[in-house]
């Protein structure tokens, strides 16, 4: 299976086209639209949201990732192999908490070039053709990189924290996720964000219809949501805000 995740929206014809190289290349294998709606140009907040994304996926499984406000530039394409599951995307500090979490990871520089590539649009020229390779378990060209990059301060992401206390994601209701895991976060702690603060609950219908809470989301994250409202709109939570943890 092939999951792609981009920052593309499904307005105008770019995720079409990816979704099209793919049926081209990897005809039979079924395509997953797990969202195109990351945070937009963002690679550090979408590399929170990633592993969440993956807890879903199965070894074997090919996941296509496209954050990439540097496209065309000095970031190098990679592929990288984490449990199983091979990422396939720019190497700009997307998969760092894949990488980081991964009990086994690997990751590659792709030296494969298709015999016309876009200089701004390497997700259906590059990154695509690739992940169908993969799915079909063919391996492109591609160059190890050196020893101990795991642990190579100069990595894209490298300095990033373990968890992100920042709002990173409002979904169409308005829920806010947060780049915290809940596992990592005590029961009892309180989120604050934007001046508001809010007790934790483990769902919905726990709390009063119009009140705000936080809870631990089905990908295992640290989400801000409003009973029966927008947690966005009433509180006005924005990405990129911080948030702060207390007793």
């Amino acid at each position: 299976m092939i999951h792609i995740v981009t920052d593309y929206s499904l307005d105008g014809p770019y995720a079409g086209q990816m979704r099209g190289m793919l049926a081209r290349r990897a005809p039979g294998i079924p395509v997953v639209d797990l969202m195109h709606d990351a945070p937009e140009r963002n690679p550090r907040a979408a590399a929170y949201l990633l592993p969440a994304l993956a807890a879903g996926m199965a070894e074997g499984d090919v996941c296509l990732a496209v954050v990439d406000p540097g496209v065309g530039g000095a970031r190098p394409p990679v592929v990288v192999a984490a449990d199983g599951i091979r990422f396939v995307g720019p190497g700009n500090g997307l998969f760092e908490l894949i990488q980081r979490r991964a009990t086994l990871a690997e990751a590659w520089t792709i030296d494969w070039r298709p015999e016309k590539l876009s200089a701004s649009f390497h997700g259906r020229d590059l990154f695509a053709p690739v992940a169908a390779m993969l799915a079909r378990d063919e391996w492109p060209a591609c160059s190890p990189l050196a020893e101990g990059w795991r642990n190579d301060p100069r990595r894209p992401g490298a300095d990033w924290p373990d968890d992100l206390a920042e709002a990173i994601y409002s979904d169409g209701f308005g829920n806010v996720m947060t780049g915290l895991r809940a596992a990592a976060v005590g029961e009892r702690a309180t989120v604050e964000v934007a001046g508001a603060l809010f007790s934790r609950a483990r769902t919905f219908g726990d709390v009063a219809e119009g009140r705000g809470f936080w809870y631990e989301n089905a990908m295992g994250l640290v989400e801000i949501a409003v009973n029966g409202g927008s947690a966005a709109r009433q509180y006005g939570i924005e990405a990129g805000l911080p948030v702060i943890l207390g007793n």
